[in-house]
């Protein structure tokens, strides 16, 4: 009787699947295919130029219909660098980058970067494999929750539906393309990190070079109109008269953070000229209402020579003569000083938070927030006239007076005096540069149009402090407007100042240097080995080159101190044994045969003329190279204080 049973429902089964054949490995192929083509192909369509690929296996279909559509492919087997370098790509050009990888842990090795990309603003999205909803929560190798693993750190989840070759499916994909595009909102002050999670089963392999996969269910498209148009607000007449009588009123000063002159695409060249109409329109306002733009080194501000931008603010906030102010007018993110916290918390006056998105005010010091784009804000105002225009500006003055009193002592670090005898090992008993000296010479010596990429911690801080703005511009730059808005310098100044962590920089760098032809990092030695593993990309860009595409120049700054420097300015300071052991951290690392480890050309440079030497003969040589720089841990903060 059983056997008849088992009979029975064999010759049921088989009749079922007579009726209803399972796909073929062919069809489920096909249907991979068709489904992520056209995904890719809208991303494509929308602006998406870039993906990084972690390589992995559930991925496959991601991965091989990428590098068969024409996106710009990176390969990084660190799934933690890849994210990183992802977002370096993306923060240097605006555009929003894929990066793609397999399940399981791979993919929470993406939540430093995404946790940058959302406090950066920065439009990077993540792109997993998964598992199939059949193998979920049932022990499966390489499964795990994936569904909004990155919770509220994301502008969109979406988890796609395992693909059947339903044309449905095709136009389902192309859809969440779209609204993914809207959700990033790439070459804005709004860009926020998407994830788009996609459950595969198996076969994996697509049929990536089958005609037409790309293209099923396209919409037809028309040349004048993009996929994507965004647009930034302006204030009402009557708003900005009301603001115009406070200005004209109140002494005004403007804090100018990362973000001040919008977002910038370092491949355009009509990108660097648009930025320099920006700068113009900027300054005119600033000399109209006769207001001091305090500029954040990465404001790009300090490229500019104009009494108007005062560059060593946080030394004036030092001072006892420090000018005065009513009004505080707030572009961007909040500037690297910490001076500045602290003199507004003690200084009664007027806050006005320009921001398309939120106040990013964690001293609760808003009077007004102004939801707006800080260049739309600005030319709300209309163009100057010759009678609105002031014939005087007494603030402006004051605070371009004190600004040159401290450029005088800043720039004095370049001078002989300005030595001290390094005691750490390696280095023991030389006659040492101070670190402000090297960071201005990095800046004289940078080639036009290139990228400094920045290190937090000491890296940062540095910058903050000896990158000053030249008095004149460089023999041969275009002016944008006798006596004003002159260019003095082409170099793009970026950082991860989003949550201010050391991890992935060096990648981050990286990628970002894949949108110039000469990047520069500086960088520490405790930051520079958390990533250490970031030099493996030398190979993936002599891989690129030798497929025809361009090898930038990379040279690494290594300002090495043998330990955290930065903790020796900070309140855990301390003579007690404790600071050393968990603050400190003194290592001796061999940097030159971690160079030779991962082929990337290294020196340690001899001095200021070495360093300025090799920094020329370097620039534009592709790949990666490293340059080391040996300085003491001890008394690192008096060598920034006589400074400050």
């Amino acid at each position: 009787m059983a056997n008849e049973m088992m009979n029975s429902s064999m010759q049921d089964n088989e009749a079922c699947t007579s009726e209803h054949p399972l796909p073929s490995a062919t069809d489920l192929s096909v249907a991979l295919a068709t489904y992520i083509g056209a995904f890719f192909d809208e991303l494509i369509r929308g602006g998406v130029r870039a993906v990084v690929i972690s390589p992995g296996s559930r991925s496959t279909p991601l991965s091989m219909m990428a590098y068969a559509s024409d996106l710009d492919v990176y390969v990084d087997v660190d799934e933690r660098g890849a994210a990183f370098f992802a977002l370096g790509l993306a923060k240097a050009t605006g555009q929003a980058v894929a990066v793609i990888c397999t399940s399981g842990t791979a993919v929470a090795n993406y939540y430093p970067a995404v946790l940058e990309a959302e406090s950066s603003r920065v439009p990077l999205l993540v792109l997993s494999g998964d598992r199939p909803a059949r193998l979920q929560q049932l022990g499966a190798p390489q499964t795990c929750d994936q569904l909004k693993i990155f919770g509220s750190h994301v502008r969109q989840f979406w988890n796609m539906p395992e693909p059947t070759g339903a044309i449905e499916q095709v136009r389902y994909a192309r859809q969440v393309a779209r609204e993914v595009l809207v959700a990033l909102a790439p070459q804005t002050l709004l860009s926020a990190p998407v994830h788009i999670n996609f459950p595969f089963d198996e076969p994996l392999v697509p049929a990536y070079d089958r005609a037409g996969v790309f293209e099923l269910e396209r919409a037809a498209s028309h040349d004048a109109l993009p996929l994507l148009i965004e647009s930034s607000c302006a204030l009402m007449p009557d708003q900005a008269v009301k603001l115009e009588r406070l200005f004209e009123e109140k002494r005004v000063i403007a804090l100018c953070g990362e973000g001040t002159l919008g977002v910038f695409d370092a491949r355009s060249s009509a990108s660097w000229d648009t930025r320099d109409e920006h700068v113009r329109t900027l300054l005119s306002w600033a000399h109209r209402f006769d207001i001091p733009l305090l500029a954040d080194p990465l404001s790009q501000l300090r490229n500019y020579a104009d009494a108007a931008i005062i560059d060593n603010y946080d030394n004036i906030f030092g001072r006892e003569t420090c000018p005065g102010f009513d009004v505080v007018v707030r572009f961007g993110r909040y500037p690297v000083s910490k001076r500045i916290f602290k003199t507004l918390e003690t200084k009664p006056h007027i806050q006005i938070v320009v921001d398309p998105l939120e106040t990013r005010d964690f001293d609760a010091a808003t009077t007004t927030f102004v939801k707006c784009d800080p260049l739309a804000f600005v030319a709300s105002f209309g163009e100057a006239s010759e009678m609105s225009e002031k014939s005087s500006t007494p603030n402006i003055d004051r605070w371009a007076e004190a600004n040159e009193a401290e450029a005088s002592l800043i720039t004095s670090v370049e001078d002989a005096s300005f030595v001290y005898t390094c005691t750490r090992e390696g280095c023991f008993n030389q006659e040492i540069a101070l670190e402000g000296a090297y960071v201005q010479a990095l800046i004289e010596h940078a080639a036009p149009r290139s990228l400094i990429f920045s290190a937090n911690s000491m890296a940062i801080r540095a910058f903050d402090t000896f990158y000053v703005k030249p008095s004149t511009p460089v023999a041969g730059v275009i002016e944008l407007g006798a006596p004003r808005a002159r260019r003095a310098c082409d170099v793009t100044l970026l950082a991860n100042r989003g949550l201010n962590g050391i991890d992935g920089t060096l990648s981050s760098a990286l990628g970002a240097a894949q949108a110039y032809d000469q990047t520069y990092f500086l960088t520490g030695d405790l930051t520079l080995l958390h990533d250490l593993n970031a030099f493996a990309l030398q190979h993936e860009l002599e891989l690129r080159a030798a497929s025809g595409k361009p090898m930038p120049s990379i040279i690494v700054i290594l300002f090495n101190n043998g330990g955290g420097g930065i903790f020796d300015m900070l309140p855990q300071k301390s003579s007690d044994p404790y600071f050393e052991r968990l603050f400190l951290t003194p290592q001796q690392v061999d940097f030159e045969a971690c160079g030779k480890l991962f082929g990337v050309l290294y020196k340690n440079v001899s001095g200021l003329d070495d360093f300025r030497a090799t920094l020329d003969s370097w620039s534009g040589t592709g790949g990666i190279h490293l340059l080391e720089v040996d300085f003491s841990l001890e008394g690192l903060a008096g060598r920034f204080r006589q400074f400050q």
